[in-house]
């Protein structure tokens, strides 16, 4: 018990490959388990009704999920901040993207968000149906993807969007893009920022699906700054972006160790 218990052991490196294996497998197993109900709703029911579905059900099943992640992979994840948005109308909830992890984290804690999202992923035969059935919004026609968003906002939902337009690399953080600044400015809805920590880069830009993590793996969120929606693009985006770093170059614990942990990869 020694030995598994000791980070670093050799029974340890075979938890954490059970752990991985366990991971993906489960959250599969979700996705296949969902995707018949969504197939089958998302022509017959009426949009508000299976948007609202579609996002509970998403929530639900990253709470069920990411609870088993605690309770048999050695994760620990600081997601109470987040309870005070649950009960907030339309917000613009811009985050750092350090993991494929992200919008699970987001989503599990805010039943009423719809996310923009790689038109990959809305297209994937494991993903899309739910994520279709959610309202969520493709990201590959720019001027569609704001209107889009303007449109969820002002029916009272939240918008889950990255900034960097991808997964971080270099972290800790990659340029900022406009489409964050643009949707505010057309939406006129304020940008609440969210600052995510992970003590490793597992599920980064770098690290690839079927590499097993190192755990414990910790992850938090934080509230940031609330942005009011500005007219000039450039000048908010420059802004949003000098103060993520702002923030994530203080030097966390679990930032820290993350960075230590991105150079082993680089």
């Amino acid at each position: 018990m020694t030995e598994l218990r000791r980070p670093g052991g050799m029974l340890w490196a075979a938890y954490e490959s059970l752990a991985m294996v366990f991971g993906l497998g489960l959250l599969a197993l979700v996705c296949l388990l969902w995707l018949p109900f969504a197939l089958l709703l998302l022509p017959i029911l009426p949009r508000k009704t299976g948007e609202r579905l579609g996002r509970r059900f998403i929530s639900l099943g990253f709470r069920f999920y990411l609870r088993c992640l605690e309770i048999f992979c050695a994760c620990d994840f600081d997601l109470d901040e987040l309870d005070a948005l649950r009960t907030e109308g339309p917000l613009i909830i811009a985050a750092n993207h350090p993991s494929l992890l992200d919008v699970g984290l987001i989503t599990s804690r805010l039943p009423n968000v719809v996310c923009v999202m790689k038109a990959a992923i809305m297209d994937n035969l494991l993903f899309g149906a739910a994520a279709r059935l959610a309202r969520y919004i493709r990201n590959d026609a720019p001027l569609e993807t704001i209107l889009g968003a303007r449109e969820e906002l002002h029916r009272g939902a939240q918008l889950v969007i990255f900034p960097e337009g991808t997964r971080t690399d270099p972290f800790p953080l990659g340029p900022c893009q406009k489409s964050t600044a643009l949707i505010a400015s057309r939406a006129g809805v304020p940008v609440q920022t969210l600052l995510i920590d992970f003590s490793s880069p597992y599920l980064g830009k770098r690290w690839p699906l079927f590499q097993r993590p190192s755990l414990p793996l910790k992850v938090s969120i934080r509230l940031g700054k609330r942005f009011s929606p500005s007219s000039d693009v450039s000048a908010f985006t420059a802004e949003l972006e000098a103060y993520f770093r702002e923030k994530l170059g203080q030097k966390s614990p679990l930032t820290v160790t993350n960075e230590q942990q991105q150079g082993a990869f680089s």
